[in-house]
């Protein structure tokens, strides 16, 4: 072989090799970084993109995809100490069409955090409308879907402004008596009385207590590296003193069943998606809720936990368009009548 051949294919070796190397080192030196970088192309790569609105001295960050149109915008609330970008798995399915707005809920990700506000339910819900304002996303009726700690400020943010929503989806909502006790209310029930609220399975410091965390939100098993976990820790670490105040508000006596004390005030349509292996916040509580919500819709995902947006998108994605559809015909058919 030629001499200036092989010198070119060791040179291009040598240029393949190098990113290969950062690929490697950054895994195994920088997880954190990793995965931001994971989520920031999986934005791109999906067309969301990130926003920033103002309310007085207040900043939220957003994602958003689409623009307002005939077919009603959808604002998504993430759960306790995700952020926005957990929804990138059900955004995947949505049409493109669809005008999609993913914000960060009050002291996540990019949004204000400040000590001195009000982290409970109701403090939550009334900056959320603070958001909708600020981005006049209620110029006409939304559709709005919340999850765990998210779906119960939907519940009650619809509860509180019947005129802004015309459709809800609660999946697995936080914020109600559940009727069916599981092992995690007990576990909290026990670091309360023993004030070890260092302990809180929900706030993982190391990557064994982030392993142990998503077997208790997720019924599907995922294999993650030990490389990933820790890079999962690293990116919580900062926050985790903000998440531990942030869990004794809403699970204090004013928030603990925000949900259930306005559950009965929720006119709109309601949508409810649960996991029937949720061990964080048990099934029990769709019956709560269909009982007390005029029109509503249940659905109970088999083989599924408390984390349904992550282990099932397209079925999530799936339902919630049907559900859209229907409300949109039942509508379409009072207006002919």
């Amino acid at each position: 072989m030629d001499l200036d051949v092989l010198n070119m294919f060791v040179i291009a070796g040598g240029t393949l090799a190098i990113p290969i190397l950062a690929f490697v080192a950054s895994f195994l030196l920088w997880p954190s970084a990793l995965i931001k970088i994971y989520y920031w192309y999986w934005r791109r790569a999906l067309g969301m993109q990130v926003k920033y609105a103002d309310y007085d001295d207040y900043q939220f960050c957003f994602s958003y995809r689409g623009r307002p149109g005939f077919r009603p915008s959808i604002l998504m609330l993430h759960g306790f100490s995700a952020h926005k970008d957990m929804w990138l798995s059900v955004v995947k399915f949505l049409p493109k069409n669809l005008h999609l707005v993913c914000v960060d809920m009050p002291g996540h990700e990019g949004t204000t955090r400040s000590s001195l506000d009000d982290y409970s339910i109701n403090g939550q819900v009334k900056r959320i409308h603070q958001f909708v304002e600020c981005i006049k996303l209620n110029r006409k009726p939304f559709h709005l879907i919340g999850t765990s700690m998210g779906g119960n400020v939907a519940g009650v943010y619809a509860a509180q402004y019947p005129a802004e929503i015309c459709s809800l989806s609660l999946v697995c909502p936080a914020g109600l008596p559940y009727p069916t006790d599981n092992k995690f209310l007990k576990c909290l029930r026990e670091l309360k009385e023993s004030e070890r609220i260092d302990r809180i399975p929900l706030i993982p410091s190391t990557p064994e207590e982030m392993a142990d965390m998503l077997k208790l939100c997720s019924y599907v098993r995922f294999k993650v590296p030990q490389q990933i976990l820790q890079g999962l820790v690293d990116v919580r670490i900062p926050h985790n003193e903000f998440y531990r105040k942030l869990f004794l508000e809403i699970t204090d006596e004013k928030s603990r069943h925000a949900l259930h004390e306005n559950m009965s005030k929720i006119k709109a349509p309601t949508q409810i998606i649960w996991g029937k292996q949720d061990q964080v916040l048990d099934v029990s509580g769709a019956d709560v809720l269909a009982k007390s919500i005029s029109d509503c819709q249940v659905h109970i995902l088999e083989n599924c936990g408390h984390s349904v947006v992550v282990e099932r998108p397209r079925k999530t994605a799936k339902l919630v368009l049907e559900f859209l559809a229907l409300v949109h015909n039942t509508e379409n058919n009072k207006k002919l009548a």
